[in-house]
């Protein structure tokens, strides 16, 4: 039986989707100055990597409108699950996942990839993963489930660490200089008792993957559940590998069969590398 693809609305730990509810919508209105659709991109401006959650008062701030304005726009952008609220904080909703999951790249890079996916899965039986980085996150691009029931962390949208799963690491290894220091000198947070947060050990960890291809990890996002994952190439025109995704396998098995998903990793990752070509 086939998988499972999941490219369903991001959902997951570091994804607000699951936690956060709609408001309610109140009625708006067009005002003096700039347009409706000028304020409310505004608004959908003020995030970004470094502020995911804002009050009301904090995104008015950044956007540069009057605070009234800008909760009235929140609570009608809210009701179309643009944006999503928790609390007296704010972040953006559903919608955007889901729209930027249909951004050319990573469209193209999710169809050439899904038969490599499903081969994997095929092959192992297991969940399977593509992932990409964006930013000091990786993004969870596309999902085949295993036959193994696995806690919901990680659908087609989700923003995981990249300190703490195997498919980010891959990722964390071949990033640039200044992102892995971003994520080494920023709070590595620990989800379980195995994650492993200590720069120095992680910053070796990344070293080893780098000289060894691939990563690993135990129990380090879930408990029970283990990761095996492998970079995804292409070779640009002057010859040095560009790693542009990591196919992973995440599976309590992973222990007892590890060469052998890692084999058929590596397999996929060629094939993907090659049939991606150079950029």
């Amino acid at each position: 039986m086939a998988g499972n693809v999941d490219s369903a609305a991001p959902d997951g730990p570091r994804c607000p989707l699951t936690e956060w509810e709609a408001v309610p919508v109140a009625g708006g209105a067009h005002e003096a100055g700039r347009s409706v659709l000028s304020r409310a991109v505004a608004v959908l401006g003020a995030f970004d990597q470094a502020h995911r959650e804002l009050t009301a008062s904090q995104i008015a701030r950044r956007a540069d409108l009057p605070l009234s304005t800008t909760h009235r726009l929140l609570v009608e952008l809210a009701d179309h699950d643009v944006v999503a609220r928790r609390g007296d904080r704010w972040g953006v909703g559903g919608r955007i996942w889901s729209l930027g999951l249909l951004a050319p790249v990573q469209t193209g890079l999710r169809d050439v990839a899904a038969p490599f996916l499903h081969d994997v899965h095929a092959t192992t039986r297991a969940t399977v993963h593509l992932v990409v980085r964006q930013d000091t996150d990786a993004l969870y691009l596309e999902r085949v489930s295993g036959h193994t029931a696995l806690p919901v962390v990680s659908r087609a949208g989700s923003l995981l660490p990249l300190h703490a799963t195997g498919a980010g690491k891959v990722l964390l290894a071949h990033a640039p200089d200044g992102v892995q220091e971003r994520v080494l000198g920023g709070h590595l947070q620990r989800w379980t008792p195995h994650t492993v947060v200590h720069p120095g050990r992680l910053r070796d960890q990344l070293r080893r993957v780098r000289e060894q291809g691939h990563a690993t990890t135990h129990e380090e996002l879930v408990l029970g559940m283990s990761s095996v994952a492998v970079p995804v190439s292409r070779a640009p025109a002057d010859g040095t590998p560009d790693v542009v995704a990591a196919l992973g396998i995440v599976d309590p098995g992973v222990g007892r069969h590890r060469r052998r998903f890692l084999e058929v990793l590596q397999v996929a990752a060629r094939g993907l590398g090659r049939r991606l070509g150079p950029p």
